[in-house]
């Protein structure tokens, strides 16, 4: 009998502590600063460096939450663009042949409507009619991570993991274009730094089949800046 009251107790205290995809989501989101806080930002802009292949190029991104985002990195001289404003998107890329800008379709278009929002889509899912689901945990690097898996409602599947003891954001994998081809992302989040109150990872590893494809590292973040809504627009 007492063997089985201990059993039946055991039971009762990992069925009380079990985590769910929506309390792993809450606690992560508390942790940044709130979801409510991102939502309220108007403008973000951010400047740092990406590197790749050992060599270091100027990057800035500039946001209009939830409607436009503009990346820019400089290499030679010349400027790589990505740009998103209300469901149009477009590129110049002077190293493949071409300085006119052509137009994003497809996953590449949805990877630039899902970055202009300054919240992460995982802690607004629910806004946004995506659905998770909590698949256990898994080591990251060393640290002890909830595993969510998320789905898009046009089916495009995410997985994130979160640190069990920090409620940060540490890895993300999802299918992404890369140099015109399809592939699985790994991104690493690293150094978070408080930027007004809110938290943003200042270092972001991304890797493809095992190979590391960029390192991104951001040290200037503003909030709220004035931002002219033409650089958006296709040129």
């Amino acid at each position: 009998m007492k063997k089985i009251i201990l059993l039946l107790t055991a039971f009762v205290f990992i069925k009380a502590s079990a985590q769910t995809a929506d309390e792993v989501i809450q606690k992560y989101a508390t942790a940044t600063g709130g979801l409510e806080h991102f939502k309220a930002i108007k403008t973000l802009k951010l400047a740092g460096t990406v590197s790749a292949q050992g060599n270091e190029f100027p990057l800035t991104v500039q946001i209009i939450n939830g409607k436009a985002i503009r990346t820019d990195v400089t290499i030679m001289d010349k400027t790589i663009i990505s740009a998103y404003k209300d469901g149009v998107g477009w590129k110049i890329n002077p190293f493949q042949g071409s300085d006119a800008a052509v137009d994003v379709t497809g996953n590449e278009l949805n990877d630039l409507k899902t970055q202009s929002f300054v919240a992460s889509q995982l802690m607004d899912y629910k806004a946004r009619g995506f659905t998770v689901e909590l698949q256990g945990q898994e080591d990251v690097e060393g640290a002890k991570a909830y595993k969510i898996k998320l789905v898009t409602d046009d089916k495009r599947e995410y997985t994130y993991f979160i640190d069990a003891t920090t409620s940060m954001l540490i890895k993300s994998i999802n299918s992404s274009t890369v140099m015109g081809q399809d592939m699985l992302v790994e991104t690493y989040y690293k150094d978070v730094k408080d930027f007004s109150g809110l938290k943003f990872s200042t270092s972001r590893t991304q890797k493809a089949n095992g190979q590391e494809l960029q390192e991104l590292h951001f040290d200037k973040f503003e909030i709220d800046p004035a931002i002219d809504e033409k650089v958006f627009d296709k040129h």
